[in-house]
């Protein structure tokens, strides 16, 4: 009998969480069907109190019910970081930064998985590049989750896929283990910055799929949107990082359906609500999450200034977000370059 491959992390490598919003919560279901314990960062001390003393994220996701005993919580992000091996990273990406400023503990010789879908403010960075560049994670041990899969489906239980994405495609396997469950089936990958970028773009096509809902368009020119969304985050990825890709598959193609389609779908709100007359700031402010693409917009355009790819429904997101140009109007320049 053929011994067992030796694995990379180990029989039982300790595994962390940092982030505790709808997602993170989500992932951490899917995590403590497969390990002992978890060592979960939550920023509140006050929300880590009331989460011991109800087994429920007392802001998110609060119909799940987490087995308190098997979670290691701390407010201390170094806490985490120095007693996992394996970190699972799931904050917006507007706070990245903010939440590693205070760590003195070293991630070099760390396994680190982003499943966040934006990308770092000001640099402009996809999550992983960053973590490679900044907190100096080796490539090779950089994991990246994508879709399609909203987390209140995964509170449900809901039957919902999930890619990993690593250079390491042993590691991916690996890491795709610890979020397999009976409700959660996973595949591997090993375009960790195809995967990034287009879960960064479905959130900004996602605005624009919410902003024609609201202004009243229907499900015949939706169809449209989409199918020219597609086009154009392939158009992105395949000029930023050019490798050989099937962009129909489900960390792709089936993130983005999911994003501009779902009730779930904190992008789809937010251009809905601009669509039906809500400045910017008041939907940001009747928003309780983060629309991932309200930041994303800006960065792509930014990153697009030196790659020119024709991104219509992009600059038409742009222009309503930050050049303040009416829906109405913008929308209606759109549908002429739409086919």
């Amino acid at each position: 009998m053929d011994d067992k491959p030796e694995l990379i992390l180990g029989d039982k490598p300790r595994v962390g969480l940092i982030g505790s919003g709808s997602w993170a919560t989500a992932i951490a279901k899917m995590l403590l069907c497969n390990v002992d314990r978890l060592n979960w960062h939550v920023r509140s001390r006050k929300n880590i109190e009331a989460f011991k003393l109800t087994g429920r994220n007392p802001s998110y996701l609060t119909s799940i019910q987490f087995d308190v005993n098997k979670i290691a919580f701390s407010d201390d992000v170094n806490t985490i970081v120095r007693e996992s091996d394996v970190i699972f990273v799931v904050v917006p990406s507007a706070f990245v930064q903010s939440v590693f400023k205070s760590l003195t503990v070293s991630l070099a010789d760390k396994y680190v998985i982003s499943a966040i879908k934006g990308l770092i403010p000001d640099s402009n960075m996809i999550v992983g590049t960053w973590l490679n560049q900044v907190m100096g994670v080796q490539l090779d041990r950089i994991g990246v989750i994508s879709g399609p899969c909203h987390a209140e489906e995964v509170a449900l239980e809901r039957l919902s896929y999930l890619t990993m994405a690593c250079q390491n495609v042993d590691l991916a396997r690996e890491y795709a283990r610890l979020i397999t469950c009976h409700f959660i089936k996973t595949s591997v990958s090993d375009d960790i910055y195809g995967t990034e970028y287009a879960a960064v773009l479905k959130n900004i096509m996602a605005i624009a799929s919410g902003v024609f809902h609201g202004l009243g368009y229907g499900d015949n020119f939706q169809a449209v949107l989409i199918s020219n969304a597609i086009q154009e985050i392939k158009r992105f990825v395949d000029t930023v990082h050019p490798i050989p890709r099937d962009i129909k598959s489900s960390a792709y193609l089936g993130d983005l359906l999911v994003t501009a389609y779902s009730q779930f779908s904190r992008n789809r709100t937010f251009g809905t609500m601009l669509g039906k007359g809500y400045s910017v700031k008041s939907a940001q402010m009747e928003m309780l999450m983060v629309a991932e693409g309200y930041y994303a917009t800006k960065s792509i355009k930014t990153i697009n200034e030196r790659y020119q790819v024709p991104m219509p429904i992009t600059d038409c997101v742009y222009n309503i977000i930050y050049g303040k140009v009416s829906p109405v109007i913008e929308c209606m320049l759109l549908t002429e370059q739409l086919r």
